[in-house]
């Protein structure tokens, strides 16, 4: 059995349906889940947690490519970024969004397109 958002064999008996749909565990939560860039509550929190002496948040492996590849070029189109990781792109929303709460990255249109830079 596939997943009819990602197409992904799905092991017996590990297909999850929701709306009329079979998925994989993975997309069933990004869409019971979804990132959400843009969560003044999310922002709140993330700067209140880094102001506490000696509590930075941690980054994953995703998040410090990420931020590596918006210092080398400046900026870059999210699909590029997707491309160059090799990951999903619900994947790669999830941590976009996380470090836009934290205010290390945010998006801006560049000569007509969307791109995603440093804070």
């Amino acid at each position: 059995m596939k997943c009819n958002k990602c197409s992904i064999e799905i092991p017996k008996g590990e297909d999850r349906t929701l709306h009329s749909q079979i998925l994989c565990e993975d997309c069933y939560m990004d869409m019971l889940s979804p990132a959400k860039a843009c969560d003044p509550w999310a922002v709140y929190a993330a700067k209140s947690f880094a102001k506490e002496e000696g509590k930075q948040p941690e980054l994953n492996d995703n998040q410090k490519k990420i931020l590596h590849i918006l210092e080398e070029t400046g900026g870059i189109e999210p699909q590029e970024v997707i491309e160059k990781l090799k990951i999903k792109k619900s994947d790669f929303e999830r941590d976009t969004a996380t470090l836009r709460h934290m205010e290390k990255v945010r998006g801006e249109i560049r000569n007509g397109k969307k791109i995603i830079r440093l804070w």
